[in-house]
């Protein structure tokens, strides 16, 4: 990504959290037929708040694995996207503007472990259990273990381990704090483009920049 600090954190825990919170990721490595790209779900091993190593886990199905040419120790590019959308300049109250699109998102540059087996069906059912533990009546692997272990077979199971991470943040920093309140009351109420995660969003960043600024004056505010 540009390196823009106006929009970019370096809060590992925000990281964290970003990529518990969003465990749909992309996965990018290099090939010897060029780049190759998946998407994958993604597990942060421990608590967003954890001040230890950031690793990762994750799977990939045995045709995607084969694509990826991956061995022990490679380097791979992660994707992960939080909330997201497009900024209309109608929404500011003022001219001239140009839309645009807001977003948090992390890049993570990681080294690759290849799982065993073991430990493959292991991160299956913690990404299950993951992911059912919202549901009314979760299902577990254990409930169907004889084909879980036979579909497991056809996967690979991957530890990433972050060697470094670039954290982004574009939510309307750029703009006096009236405006950036019309776009949060426009990202909830807006029949075509609200965006109820992204407004929150923004309005925590403005929440941010007003508690790191409390001498700042409503005339600074356009």
């Amino acid at each position: 990504m540009i390196d823009t600090p106006e929009y970019a954190f370096d809060d590992v825990h925000r990281a964290r959290r970003l990529v518990h919170d969003q465990p749909w990721a992309l996965l990018v490595s290099t090939t010897s037929h060029g780049p190759v790209a998946s998407h994958v779900p993604v597990l942060l091993e421990g608590d967003p708040a954890d001040d230890g190593p950031f690793t990762l886990v994750t799977h990939l199905g045995r045709p995607d694995d084969r694509l990826h040419e991956l061995t022990d120790g490679d380097d791979v590019l992660l994707v992960v996207e939080g909330p997201y959308g497009y900024v209309s300049p109608g929404w500011y109250g003022f001219t001239p503007a140009v839309p645009t699109w807001n977003y948090v998102a992390v890049h993570l540059w990681a080294r690759v472990e290849m799982l065993d087996a073991t430990t493959t069906l292991g991160v299956l059912s913690d990404t299950v259990d993951r992911f059912e533990d919202a549901m009314p009546a979760p299902v577990r692997m254990d409930d169907v273990a004889d084909y879980a272990h036979r579909i497991a077979r056809g996967t690979c199971g991957l530890r990433l381990h972050v060697q470094r991470w670039q954290g982004k943040a574009k939510l309307s920093q750029d703009k006096p704090d009236a405006v950036r309140e019309r776009v949060v009351a426009a990202l909830r109420t807006d029949p075509v483009y609200a965006r109820p995660a992204l407004a929150d969003a923004v309005q925590a960043e403005l929440d941010h920049d007003r508690a790191a600024r409390p001498d700042r004056t409503p005339e600074e505010t356009r």
